[in-house]
């Protein structure tokens, strides 16, 4: 096994409990509100979306029209344009499996590729073992809740809010590991205020627009300044 292969499992690791944990809980959702378990398997896999997930379920249970998805869609996952144009360095130069390595970049695989050093090392070999260890955590997480919703009974509430509280899991550390706290507690007053502008129907585009353009300007700010 390759070096790139062992090093991804291993940090891989680190997202298994929550991967399981919030697999599961997606699992069952998906099981109490009427869905098979093959549903579940192909949600996971073909979509593998995380938050939309959990938001699909109440999408397909309420027959929600094809425009109320799509917008929905947007609003959740936005922020995956953000990650793709912040990982053109990382992942600008891979040929071999990068379809596949764009489809599965999530949050979590985002965070470690950023955070590590990939200079002694293939990359897009450790890139790929990463994406597909997360997206076989994810997988196996709700086949595992799916089984488990069919057979125990279970008090579903609360269950929809488990991925809000891993964003703020990955927040709150990278907040211990970054000296820099300026871009989040910037992001933070420009969401608040987007929230009381727009409401919370609306807010999320606007917000993730104006932390984009706060980005762009501090980079360019920093860039010059550093010149």
């Amino acid at each position: 096994m390759q070096k790139e292969t062992k090093m991804a499992f291993k940090d891989s690791l680190t997202i298994f409990p929550g991967y399981m944990v919030l697999g599961m809980g997606f699992g069952i959702l998906m099981d109490a509100k009427g869905f098979s378990f093959l549903h579940t398997l192909a949600m996971s896999v073909f979509i593998y979306a995380g938050s939309m997930q959990f938001a699909g379920v109440d999408l397909l249970s309420g027959s929600a029209s094809v425009i109320t998805t799509f917008l929905m869609t947007v609003m959740v996952n936005i922020r995956h344009l953000f990650y793709g144009i912040g990982m053109l360095k990382e992942y600008g130069t891979i040929k071999r499996h990068r379809l596949y390595d764009i489809f599965a970049l999530t949050d979590e695989t985002f965070s470690i590729v950023c955070s590590k050093d990939l200079s002694a090392l293939k990359k897009e070999t450790y890139c790929f073992h990463l994406s597909l260890f997360h997206h076989l955590w994810w997988i196996t997480g709700s086949l595992i809740g799916a089984i488990l919703g069919d057979v125990l009974p279970f008090n579903y509430t609360g269950i929809d809010f488990s991925m809000t509280a891993l964003f703020i899991v990955i927040v709150l550390s990278q907040w211990e590991t970054n000296k820099d706290h300026l871009t989040v507690v910037l992001s933070f007053l420009i969401t608040v205020l987007c929230l009381l502008l727009f409401g919370k129907e609306r807010f999320l585009i606007w917000s993730m627009l104006m932390i984009t353009g706060m980005l762009f300007l501090l980079k360019r700010i920093r860039g010059n300044f550093n010149a």
